[in-house]
């Protein structure tokens, strides 16, 4: 659930695969969100490996892993609530790009994305559900899932880019909404977090 909110609110990401599809066609964006999520695949393995290390070497340090991703999602919804509440869409001028740069654009935003990583290590470590499976079997569930989810949002996106574009840029309350549930799904994973 925190996944499917996340993935609907507005960030560079969606925004950058709505804008393909807008410009380029469908199949286009459905390009940009599979570069997208191979590049979640490879967070979730440095993830997987690297954290789970720590858990195994140093419980203390993980507690204070977790405590830092719920800063860190605090800071992100204050982020959110000191932005706009409007969503821009701005497709005049775009470059018409082929199938496999758009997937190579997509890959490498998201790898080389720092912003990334932090998040991945601020979220996925409260959601560990065993204490006898493997750490690094858990990591590729939850980085799977996240994944899932998060194609399944953003190719729907893709596919219904000109109708969303539409409601967007017709509906002038979209943005104010959509701000509130991106700043209520921060805080409530931070609350998790933090408590859990």
């Amino acid at each position: 659930m925190a996944t499917f909110a996340l993935a609907l609110s507005p960030g560079p990401d969606n925004i950058f695969v709505l804008i393909q599809s807008i410009t380029n066609g469908r199949k286009f964006g459905l390009t940009v969100v599979a570069g997208l999520m191979t590049g979640c695949l490879v967070h979730t393995t440095l993830l997987a490996f690297g954290i789970s290390a720590v858990i195994k070497n140093n419980p203390t340090i993980f507690t204070l892993i977790k405590i830092f991703g719920a800063v860190y999602l605090v800071y992100l919804a204050i982020s959110v609530y000191r932005g706009g509440n409007s969503i821009s869409i701005e497709t005049e001028n775009k470059q018409v790009k082929s199938i496999s740069s758009l997937f190579r654009q997509g890959f490498i935003m998201n790898v080389l994305n720092p912003k990334v990583t932090i998040f991945f290590l601020a979220f996925f470590p409260g959601f560990l559900f065993s204490d006898s499976i493997s750490t690094i079997i858990q990591f590729y569930v939850l980085g799977l899932l996240f994944i899932m989810i998060s194609s399944i949002v953003f190719s729907g996106i893709a596919l219904l880019s000109g109708s969303i574009s539409t409601f967007l840029t017709g509906n002038k309350k979209t943005g104010f909404v959509l701000k509130w549930v991106q700043i209520t799904v921060f805080l409530g994973i931070a609350i998790f977090l933090f408590f859990g």
